[in-house]
């Protein structure tokens, strides 16, 4: 039932976090996308960017930026160049990843070009 409960919360909480997108313009292009390299939370365009979304949902906007481990930024990014391999640019495609954190309330804040290839 515990694992029932916290996935259904992470599925509102990636639709609080499309609908911010949205609402400041974006493009919301794909949710729960899977690749070879892992899958990513919220895919959105802005203007000729592509922007891949990983949300996380905790009690507070610091906790869950603790959930974000270093093997998930770099399953993340191996997905994201995976995705934009896949588009008529390739790797030339413009793109960032960022980190959307929400807390208990549902408020998100934004953590723009959170994650970057080493």
């Amino acid at each position: 039932m515990r694992g029932q409960v916290n996935y259904r919360a992470g599925l509102a909480a990636e639709e609080i976090v499309a609908e911010h997108y949205r609402a400041d313009g974006h493009e919301v292009m794909g949710q729960r996308w899977r690749g070879q390299g892992g899958e990513i939370d919220i895919i959105a365009e802005d203007g000729e960017e592509v922007v891949f979304i990983e949300v996380k949902k905790a009690a507070t906007h610091d906790a869950a930026a603790l959930r974000l481990s270093r093997r998930q930024q770099e399953r993340i990014m191996q997905a994201a160049c995976e995705y934009v391999g896949q588009r008529p640019a390739g790797l030339l495609t413009p793109f960032r990843v960022d980190v959307a954190l929400v807390d208990a309330i549902g408020r998100v804040e934004v953590l723009h070009n959170a994650v970057m290839a080493d």
